[in-house]
């Protein structure tokens, strides 16, 4: 039975950094208060003009077609992962294959806040396990800094800009994606939510002095359930598959909050040298933080590594996937 496997791998993060002592000087914190709470040092913020989401994705997309040798119209179909479209319509999705000459793909956009990069991984995985397609495109590209509000000390300092993008493809081999636990609870709906913008509350100069077409986040009520709902979709997913901790070789969470890894991996009982973490310098991506922090640590990842990818985000919509590396 043909297995959905990475066999490429891209990311982008733009130029412009926004460090501590910058937001310092915006609202009131410190470097230390961040730190701390967060261990985020540095993000990466895409400030040109006429640029969203999209650029980044675009960027990504292009280096992951360059870096595999494939022809832009060799791709069959492109999963954008996205909380932050260019626009309410067209599909993101749809702007990154014109933008990167995907001729002969077709398109959409997945909207599974910060879990969105496993819940596009197991949709590909289905796609390439049927037969329907063979070159697939996962592009995950998140412009944070559109939707944060600058003048809020809880959450500016959390986000980060970036985008990457993996190549999907099918295998024979014993590898690949093996195996997923995903879930979605609409209890956490007024606990993170972008209240303004939508069908339900449309922006309006009220919305806008209210604040309320930047992002909303309950951070007590978010780290509990995201700490519990990241460690018993691990567990789940190890136990489905016969895994121990120790056979684990990596850990990929969620860049959201070190507190939250820190805790997530403490209570699986993983070491901390299996788990890989870079938000000191990049802050939480959403959709994007995974595979951009998978492809700064390539080097390390291993073909036939037992890796388990775990996320939490709005919705809530949280996870798990198991696979065997194979790039």
């Amino acid at each position: 039975m043909l297995n959905a496997r990475i066999s490429g791998l891209a990311s982008y993060l733009p130029n412009d950094l926004l460090d501590n002592e910058m937001l310092s000087q915006m609202v009131d914190t410190n470097d230390e208060w961040i730190t701390t709470r967060v261990g985020i040092k540095v993000r990466h913020i895409l400030r040109k003009d006429d640029a969203g989401s999209s650029y980044m994705g675009i960027e990504a997309v292009n280096r992951l077609l360059e870096q595999t040798g494939t022809a832009p119209e060799e791709v069959e179909l492109l999963i954008c992962a996205t909380s932050n479209p260019d626009y309410r319509f067209p599909s993101t999705a749809s702007v990154i294959i014109h933008g990167s000459n995907l001729t002969k793909a077709y398109g959409y956009d997945i909207q599974a806040a910060c879990a969105g990069f496993i819940v596009a991984l197991q949709d590909a995985t289905a796609y390439i396990r049927s037969g329907m397609y063979k070159k697939i495109v996962i592009v995950t590209a998140e412009k944070m800094s559109s939707m944060v509000n600058y003048a809020d000390r809880t959450t500016c300092p959390l986000f980060g800009d970036g985008a990457a993008a993996v190549l999907v493809e099918p295998t024979d081999r014993a590898t690949g994606v093996v195996d997923a636990v995903l879930h979605v609870d609409g209890v956490g709906r007024d606990h993170l939510i972008m209240r303004a913008g939508g069908s339900v509350l449309p922006s309006t100069h009220e919305t806008i002095d209210a604040g309320d077409n930047y992002l909303f986040q309950d951070g007590k009520f978010v780290y509990k359930h995201a700490v519990t709902d990241m460690l018993n979709s691990t567990l789940e997913v190890a136990e489905r598959n016969n895994l121990t901790m120790d056979s684990i070789d990596w850990l990929v969470p969620h860049q959201a909050n070190m507190r939250i890894i820190e805790a997530v991996a403490s209570r699986a009982g993983i070491a901390p040298e299996k788990v890989l973490v870079n938000i000191e310098h990049t802050g939480n991506t959403s959709a994007a933080s995974i595979p951009i922090c998978l492809d700064e640590y390539r080097s390390r990842l291993k073909q036939g590594d037992k890796v388990i990818l775990t996320a939490f985000g709005a919705g809530f919509t949280w996870g798990a996937l198991y696979l065997i590396w194979d790039l």
